[in-house]
């Protein structure tokens, strides 16, 4: 591969040319296979750099401090209460504040617009852990994941079955425009992707080949699908949205019967976690004392079963952030 990555920030896989994005995956799979040798791959020993978090995460923060401290580089979380963006400093200044310190910035929060503000003001590579809009070191590590469990994306058939405008929907889309996929979203028509996300997946497919289907029709999706994929269908921040959604979702749940419908004995499945699935949290209790479901997006039985490769997502997150960080710094 000619591509060099070196100072690029990911802010999305928009900006990513398919073999960039195939020059990443190759990478995380050659460091997976190194760390499971137990080699050490520290090839940006003495480097600093921050992990800003305006919205909380367990696999996006162990994610980047193990790929990290693998890499020989001391990551430092900042917490909402840490950093100060917009309120008592701009981000332009807390991005040069930044920037001169540390070699690299990790941003996870709400508003795109200030990921892209760090990137252009910090001088450093920038690193997308999830904004509204956009959640690209999810989809690498789906994608990673895939290939490990199905084989080659190109027309691998992949269903999103759920809310089709949240950020991981909308990113896997994108991706999968990129990389050649029969990519499907299967969800009710007020819960379908911006049409201008959908416009630039069908633009990136006229090269890749790739196939973008967004409809309502659950059948139809579904069939002969390789993988299926959900989230919850209740987003940080739209706690108040449960009762709207828990109607418009209920036939949208993945369960043995829809697996059964897929006609695919061999089909996966997956979800970037967390996931309603049991009553095993509070959040969890409190839904089910008042709505009556003891699973949401995704039965129990599913989670569980052979089908499942929930924890392999988990963990190639790491696996594809380190190579993240390893090309761009």
């Amino acid at each position: 591969m000619s591509e060099n990555l070196k100072g690029r920030s990911l802010l999305s896989l928009n900006d990513y040319s398919p073999s960039e994005i195939r020059l990443l995956l190759d990478t995380a799979h050659e460091y997976k296979q190194l760390k499971r040798a137990g080699m050490s791959h520290r090839i940006h020993e003495g480097k600093n750099i921050a992990l800003l978090f305006e919205k909380g995460s367990t696999r996006t923060r162990i994610a980047f401090t193990v790929a990290a401290t693998d890499l020989g580089i001391s990551p430092e979380f900042l917490g909402v209460n840490d950093i100060h963006l917009g309120t008592k400093e701009s981000v332009e200044d807390t991005a040069k504040v930044l920037g001169h310190v540390f070699d690299g910035i990790e941003f996870r929060g709400f508003a795109q617009a200030t990921v892209e503000a760090l990137a252009k003001h910090s001088g450093v590579p920038v690193w997308n852990g999830l904004t509204d809009t956009y959640h690209p070191t999810q989809v690498l590590a789906d994608f990673m994941t895939l290939e490990e469990h199905v084989g080659e994306l190109q027309d691998l058939k992949l269903v999103f079955v759920g809310d089709g405008r949240n950020n991981v929907a909308t990113s896997l889309m994108l991706g999968a425009a990129k990389m050649g996929l029969d990519f499907r979203i299967a969800a009710p028509t007020s819960l379908h992707p911006d049409a201008r996300l959908v416009e630039m997946a069908q633009e990136f497919a006229k090269e890749s080949r790739a196939t973008i289907t967004i409809t309502d029709a659950i059948d139809e999706a579904v069939k002969s699908a390789d993988a299926i994929y959900t989230d919850v269908w209740v987003s940080m921040g739209e706690e108040d949205k449960y009762g709207e959604r828990i109607e418009l979702l209920r036939d949208y749940q993945v369960n043995t019967e829809m697996l059964r419908r897929i006609g695919n004995p061999d089909v996966k499945f997956l979800h970037c976690l967390p996931a309603f699935h049991d009553l095993e949290t509070e959040t969890a209790k409190k839904i089910n004392a008042q709505y009556g479901l003891s699973e949401m997006e995704v039965t129990d039985e599913v989670f569980r079963s052979p089908a499942s490769i929930v924890f392999d997502q988990a963990e190639n997150r790491m696996h594809t952030i380190k190579a993240i960080i390893a090309l761009t710094l």
